[in-house]
């Protein structure tokens, strides 16, 4: 039953001494403190990846603040919630009330998920709003069209004029499937060409 360490700081330039500290007042053990020095927004983050790979059964994961290990709540909860399918607690020292290793704590923990879980509800309604509102105002989605008529009667006409396809590709910086794809379309009149 260990308790591990973790400690980031967002920036090379700040110092992890005063997380690193508190972890030790907390009684980790140095050698089992994983420390960062990368953005929180960076999904990379080898050190807490290692650090949750490292915990076992009955262990603890210590952090000084709850967003040295998590970006948002939706996060914070995924995190927490690998570590209970563990077996393995979490306790974050400068907020006692975020322990799951206590009853209240896993409450609170309870808590959070099911705010994390309405703030997810909340931000898929408002851009659902958003893009009704732009459906509304004549806003487009989606790729951009790039066969127009003007450009399916270009390469129709590059092409009845004997151009190959290759060099059709070439000029028009299209693939070869949006070519053939123009020279199948029947809305737009093609010049008969003979080739007798």
């Amino acid at each position: 039953m260990a308790l591990v360490g973790y400690a980031r700081v967002s920036s090379i330039g700040q110092s992890l001494e005063v997380q690193r500290e508190k972890l030790l007042e907390a009684g980790v053990d140095a050698e089992l403190i994983y420390e960062e020095k990368k953005s929180g927004l960076d999904s990379e983050r080898p050190q807490l990846k290692e650090a949750l790979r490292f915990v076992r059964k009955g262990d603890t994961l210590l952090v000084s603040r709850v967003d040295r290990l998590a970006r948002s709540t939706a996060d914070l909860y995924r995190i927490v919630d690998d570590l209970e399918k563990k077996g393995v607690g979490f306790q974050c020292i400068d907020q006692p009330e975020l322990d799951t290793t206590s009853k209240y704590g896993r409450l609170m923990f309870g808590i959070l998920a099911s705010i994390s879980e309405f703030e997810t509800g909340l931000r898929k309604e408002r851009q659902m709003d958003g893009i009704a509102a732009a459906k509304v105002k004549g806003t487009k989605f989606g790729r951009k069209v790039q066969l127009t008529t003007g450009v399916i009667a270009t390469i129709s006409k590059m092409r009845s004029d004997g151009k190959l396809i290759r060099d059709i590709m070439a000029e028009t910086k299209l693939s070869k499937a949006t070519v053939y794809r123009a020279l199948s379309d029947r809305s737009v009149d093609i010049p008969i060409v003979s080739y007798i």
